[in-house]
């Protein structure tokens, strides 16, 4: 390895966010977003040609504004042309997005890559297609040296060291991933992948708030703040109250039933595939299964949805027990950086170059 520095990174590339934690002591996120400026006046005004994050989102009225996450996953399908420029924009925009939080955990000195070898674990959805994760592959080949891609919830369960008998419900934006865990890697039969997570409730959200106030004016942009700081499926506690503009004019608006309605949205698959995986573990098992659920993931923060899992496996399974992450944050990317410094050496000669998915 001669007078290289290696910097392991464990990296999350989220729908809404992505996130870093690296062995160098740093860990970050921004938002999911790369926003190009529209003409000569905004590429002025911004002085750069790319602008990332919460920045460009804030300022998407002067940018072209691009999400290379859909579901969790790279915005590309089974059926797209990889020469298209869809196929090439996907592509193009995730390895700046990615590019760019590689440079937010490097430090001044490190910002040029010389004499230091960057090793990443990425996490991806739990069935992720073969196709989009050898994009992602592709995509990580050119900025990171060695790189391997993992399930997310396996990467929340190797962080937590909960490698054998736990089902962890990785809540995302894009995705809900289960994932029973048996002290080995899981297998598909092992995982359930959902698209109704965050991203669904805002859409439900827009929808019922658009049919009770036809006058108001707002954007799922808008309701997904309000459900960020609000989110609850709990029948008790206040009423919730947001300002929408009605003709230019803030109103209030009563929202309580409609963002309860909207989270609880999610919870018949999250449920129903607890039910699946537990029932169809070993028999002799499926106790300790039940007794060690985790909620991982921006959705775990939903008031009172632990406890709505925690009695509907009472309902049907006759006991369950439910857990929330400390960080939900940093959960899968806290694992996969472990993940990455555990590998042994011999492995990363072997996947030099290619990869692994």
């Amino acid at each position: 390895m001669g007078h290289h520095k290696i910097i392991n990174i464990g990296i999350d590339l989220g729908t809404s966010r992505s996130v870093a934690s690296a062995d160098n002591g740093v860990r970050t996120y921004l938002a999911s977003v790369v926003g190009y400026p529209k003409d000569a006046v905004s590429s002025k005004l911004f002085g750069r040609s790319i602008i990332f994050g919460e920045e460009a989102f804030k300022n998407r009225i002067s940018l072209n504004i691009f999400r290379p996450f859909e579901n969790g996953m790279l915005k590309i399908s089974k059926e797209m042309d990889e020469k298209s420029d869809e196929y090439k924009k996907a592509m193009e925009t995730a390895k700046e997005l990615l590019n760019r939080l590689i440079e937010l955990v490097l430090d001044e000195e490190q910002m040029d890559r010389k004499d230091i070898i960057l090793r990443g674990v990425l996490g991806a959805p739990a069935l992720a297609s073969r196709k989009n994760k050898k994009s992602l592959l592709d995509v990580a080949k050119d900025l990171l040296d060695d790189v391997m891609i993992v399930s997310e919830p396996f990467a929340v369960a190797y962080g937590l060291k909960l490698l054998t008998n736990t089902l962890i419900i990785d809540i995302g934006a894009g995705t809900v991933d289960l994932c029973r865990m048996s002290g080995t890697m899981p297998t598909d039969e092992d995982q359930i992948t959902t698209t109704h997570a965050g991203d669904y409730i805002d859409q439900v959200f827009y929808d019922l708030l658009k049919k009770k106030y036809k006058d108001a004016n707002f954007s799922v942009n808008m309701v997904r703040k309000i459900k960020e700081e609000n989110s609850t499926i709990s029948k008790h506690g206040d009423s919730i109250f947001i300002e929408l503009p009605v003709k230019g004019k803030p109103t209030k608006h009563d929202v309580t039933e409609e963002l309860r309605e909207a989270c609880m949205s999610i919870v018949p698959e999250i449920v129903e595939g607890v039910r699946q995986l537990i029932s169809s573990f070993d028999p002799e098992f499926q106790s300790y299964l039940k007794d060690n659920v985790v909620l991982a993931g921006g959705g775990s923060q939903i008031v009172g949805l632990k406890k709505e899992i925690e009695d509907y496996m009472n309902a049907t399974l006759g006991y369950g027990r439910v857990t929330k992450v400390e960080e939900p944050l940093y959960a899968g990317a806290n694992g996969a950086l472990y993940l990455c410094k555990d590998m042994p050496e011999e492995y990363w000669h072997q996947v030099k170059g290619k990869g692994k998915v």
